[in-house]
């Protein structure tokens, strides 16, 4: 029997990238749902006869409504996640649903285990993060610290390419509600407080360059501490290509440090109308970083970096990778514990990396001793 994944926000920037890779890659029927049905109907138009549309809003949803759809899993591709509740969830794990997000926001991350009872009961398998970050994120740390006997420090960086960055209210949302607002951050050995979008650093990124990169709220800065306990920092940054838009934001998060702005989240739209009107600028190339410091199996100081290249515009895919390969394990049974919890420590790199196959898109790891030129490991992956 053909199975169904019912997508909300199937038709937006990187709900219809998911629908795309489960028409592509799998067997699998594929229901779109949305606030607006014409919308949801017009994706489910191009995708084919596996496709269909039906109207669901996030905020009334019930477990009737989505069993109705006949699926075995509920993805969450909508966004933001900042500041949302889980009451789509919930209906998910009543209707006997399995359910994956996207998620990264960090309180939304940070509290999902609360639903962790109610989806044993159930049987199901619930799972947040399943994105960038924070599974691809920690799927990497998992494979370049296997066996380390220490962590030091992690850094986490992303920076797409201008030309194909998603551009979505959702997406600028995100992005505002953490700029210049308070933001929690493990560094020096200590927990202190920073800005979000403060102190822009520029960092050569392998195979994009130098870029300019500035602190993220996500949900890493709790997950990583927690899990690989560096004894040193856990930093999470993100850039965007164009240094007039990196540093036009920081400029803007100075409204709400200086308290002229409770959140700059009510600009949102004139942020989209201003990132539409430089959208021909910059490449079309864009990437992740993730390194860590540490000391190795045999005792010497050893450094890993793991970097992605997202040729031609494919970036936007990446995000929507690590929830694929979760639904094909899901289907396989290789995801099976029931539960509701981040999405680490659940998918290895391997089976992340080869959702990869069909896009332009190259991974390097590099392991080598610290502070040394010539690397202990180095493999390169297309």
């Amino acid at each position: 029997m053909t199975r169904t994944v019912l997508v909300i926000g199937g038709a937006g920037s990187f709900g219809g990238r998911l629908v795309d890779g489960l028409l592509a890659t799998t067997d699998f029927d594929v229901v779109i749902a949305g606030r607006n049905l014409n919308r949801a109907r017009a994706a489910a138009k191009r995708g084919g006869e596996r496709c269909r549309a039906i109207r669901l809003d996030t905020a009334t949803a019930t477990a009737d409504a989505l069993r109705a759809a006949g699926a075995f899993v509920v993805v969450d591709a909508a966004g933001p996640f900042q500041g949302a509740d889980y009451r789509l969830a919930e209906a998910a794990i009543g209707a006997g649903m399995h359910y994956l997000d996207l998620a990264d926001a960090r309180d939304f991350v940070a509290g999902f285990g609360t639903l962790d009872a109610t989806a044993r009961e159930a049987n199901v398998v619930a799972l947040t993060g399943a994105s960038s970050t924070p599974a691809l994120s920690h799927a990497v740390l998992d494979r370049v610290t296997r066996g380390w006997r220490r962590i030091d420090r992690v850094e986490i960086a992303i920076s797409p390419g201008n030309r194909n960055a998603p551009r979505g209210l959702s997406v600028i949302s995100a992005i505002l509600s953490y700029a210049g607002q308070p933001v929690r951050l493990f560094t020096g050995g200590l927990w202190t407080m920073r800005r979000g979008w403060d102190r822009p650093v520029r960092r050569a990124m392998p195979g994009l360059g130098k870029r300019w990169l500035s602190l993220c709220e996500t949900p890493d800065l709790d997950l990583v501490p927690a899990r690989f306990a560096p004894r040193q920092a856990a930093f999470f940054r993100a850039g965007l290509e164009l240094a007039v838009m990196h540093f036009g934001l920081c400029a803007a998060s100075l409204l709400v440090r200086m308290r002229l702005l409770r959140s700059l989240t009510p600009l949102a739209r004139l942020f989209c109308w201003m990132a539409e009107r430089l959208s021909g600028f910059g490449g079309d190339r864009g990437g992740m970083v993730v390194e860590a410091a540490g000391i190795d199996a045999a005792g010497q100081p050893a450094y890993a970096v793991w970097s992605l290249v997202a040729e031609a515009g494919d970036g936007p895919a990446v995000p929507t990778l690590p929830a694929l390969a979760a639904i094909r394990a899901l289907a396989e049974g290789r995801i099976a514990e029931p539960g509701a919890r981040p999405c680490v420590g659940v998918l290895s790199l391997d089976e992340i990396e080869r959702e990869f196959s069909r896009y332009r898109i190259t991974t390097q790891l590099e392991i080598r001793a610290a502070n040394a030129d010539i690397p202990l490991r180095a493999a390169a992956r297309a």
